[in-house]
């Protein structure tokens, strides 16, 4: 569903190149959850942004349920749901309103718009606070009602770029556990987290990335047997121990 091939980015700043993505290359099928784990800098950010079509990449391509994003960005965009931690809602909207704009936007007929809500309020338990004005909301609601804007079109490819950040425990479950009942809707994912224990949880794939190139690729047992770790924090601190320096750059 999601190939990623040979995707490369560069920037020029100060006189200097910067390479935030070198060559990477991934496969993420209908039905897996694949975690794009790496410090800040790794280039998980840029890399979701070249998928999406915002960034033209340097070098590779990349294609979304068989079409190319150089080709047909639009086509690509409307099969992409995307969750970011930076992505606001507009404060004087209710939910219900927000959910309305957001399938005109994409041209739903009234009947599928309907019933697209409905289905999304019984998933992420918006009833609650469905007509109370976006402002009023919490940062775990917000978050609920940014996942319920992002599946409005029923996307069959879901980019999730730190879902939880600003999230307390409760809203970081609950937001994990719709990641899973995504997957059993058959969406292909990528989820960036800095969350590892709960990546490690809900990734049937992870992909370790750092200075923009995919460092280890596997499940869970599989990058334990390569890297001789038990967890995700001890082959963090095993990749970044080699490789100081990336810390710190831009994302």
């Amino acid at each position: 569903m999601i190939v990623v091939s040979e995707l490369t980015k560069e920037f020029s700043t100060g006189g200097q190149t910067l390479r935030a993505v070198d060559g990477l290359s991934l496969t993420v099928p209908a039905g897996e959850v694949y975690g794009l784990l790496g410090p800040n800098g790794a280039g998980k950010t840029t890399t979701l942004r070249m998928i999406l079509g915002l960034l033209t990449p340097t070098a590779g391509d990349v294609t979304v349920g068989g079409e190319r994003v150089s080709v047909h960005p639009d086509k690509v965009k409307r099969l992409i749901g995307l969750v970011s931690a930076s992505a606001g809602l507009y404060q004087w909207l209710t939910p219900r309103e927000t959910l309305h704009y957001f399938a005109d936007l994409y041209d739903l007929p009234a009947s599928v718009k309907t019933r697209r809500i409905e289905e999304l309020t019984r998933l992420l338990d918006l009833s609650r606070f469905l007509d109370q004005r976006c402002a009023t909301l919490s940062t775990g609601q917000k978050q609920r009602v940014t996942l319920a804007r992002a599946l409005m079109h029923d996307p069959p490819v879901m980019l999730l770029d730190e879902p939880t950040r600003g999230l307390d425990i409760i809203g970081t479950h609950v937001i994990f556990e719709y990641v899973a009942q995504l997957r059993t809707l058959g969406k292909a994912i990528i989820l960036c987290t800095h969350r590892l224990e709960e990546a490690s949880r809900v990734c049937d794939r992870m992909g370790l990335l750092n200075r923009g190139r995919l460092q280890q690729e596997g499940t869970l047992s599989e990058l334990q047997a390569a890297m001789g770790c038990s967890g995700l924090h001890d082959m963090f601190l095993q990749l970044l121990g080699t490789a100081a320096p990336a810390l710190g750059r831009a994302s």
